[in-house]
């Protein structure tokens, strides 16, 4: 059994095809039909049923896809050991969620590149649960989730305790909370499932929502009278005057935002180095409400509206 085998095996098995994976390795279909049927025979169990579309992974192929996958990043992660300098430098693959990609995160990575120039540095954007799961299966060196992790292959190396306020039009009225509209982050997003937790809890349900994948769109949404939305402040630009905070429920004020890891994978000098300045920069951390009056905000008593 080679490496190369389980290189094999795994596209095979993400592309649901044999000709798909040759064309995505850039292997002759021939080849990897041959190196495929080798590999049953080594271990002596079907690792894929066979149908006229292509082919699934049977329940023993299912069981090896976990081994392969641990097997390929431990010799992917002996040889960046052995390989690693005295400087930072190879690639570093960090995932953020939306609101953590904000300009005091730029500010910190344009200070880690210029700092360490050796490090290839790729950044991904999704929901938690997505990042979670891309660093559970070593397509991310690490990634900022927010909420709670879920598993004990995760770690976590720092951590961003965020003030979470209720963000709408600057200048326009509270929104009735039984009429207003809502812009969320798809279903996954921590936030979102906060604003149910908190609408259900005053025995509300949304009446509309407007769903995005970009705090971008989100903020323009809401900017433009759109709707209103749950975020933690430190995501908001400092100083726009065009969006006012509002406090909401102590019960769903508070967020942690984590970058996590896997337990079991080495890490780099340049993730070290990178969770250093996250350190250094005192990235994260809280704001203060600085848009709403001292007496704009959801608490218990007035949010029964």
């Amino acid at each position: 059994m080679e490496l190369t085998d389980l290189k094999i095996f795994l596209a095979v098995a993400e592309e649901g095809s044999v000709s798909a994976a040759a064309r995505k390795l850039d292997y002759v279909q021939s080849n990897v039909t041959t190196r495929l049927r080798k590999l049953e025979s080594e271990l002596g169990v079907p690792l894929f049923h066979r149908h006229p579309k292509g082919v699934v992974l049977s329940e023993r192929g299912a069981l090896f896809r976990e081994y392969a996958r641990k097997i390929l990043q431990l010799a992917e992660d002996a040889a960046k050991a052995v390989r690693e300098t005295e400087e930072p430098g190879g690639t570093l693959a960090i995932g953020v969620v939306e609101t953590v990609a904000s300009a005091g995160l730029l500010h910190v990575l344009s200070d880690f590149q210029t700092r360490y120039p050796h490090v290839s540095l790729s950044l991904v954007t999704g929901t938690s649960p997505d990042l979670c799961a891309k660093v559970l299966n070593y397509e991310l060196d690490g990634a900022f989730v927010t909420g709670e992790i879920g598993s004990s292959l995760l770690v976590s190396d720092y951590e961003i305790r965020d003030v979470v306020g209720l963000v709408t039009r600057s200048g326009g009225e509270e929104p009735d909370l039984s009429r207003a509209t809502w812009v969320v982050f798809p279903q996954g997003c921590p936030f979102r499932a906060v604003t149910e937790a908190w609408l259900e809890s005053e025995g509300l349900r949304p009446a509309q929502v407007i769903e995005t994948a970009t705090l971008e769109t989100m903020l323009g949404c809401v900017r433009s009278g759109l709707g209103a939305t749950l975020l933690p402040v430190s995501a908001l630009p400092e100083g726009d005057g065009t969006l006012r905070v509002v406090p909401v429920p102590e019960a769903y004020r508070h967020m942690t935002t984590r970058l996590i890891r896997r337990r079991d994978r080495f890490v780099s000098k340049a993730f070290t180095a990178f969770v250093e300045r996250l350190r250094a920069h005192g990235f994260g951390g809280q704001r203060a409400f600085v848009d709403a009056p001292p007496d704009a905000r959801y608490d218990k008593e007035k949010s029964s509206v």
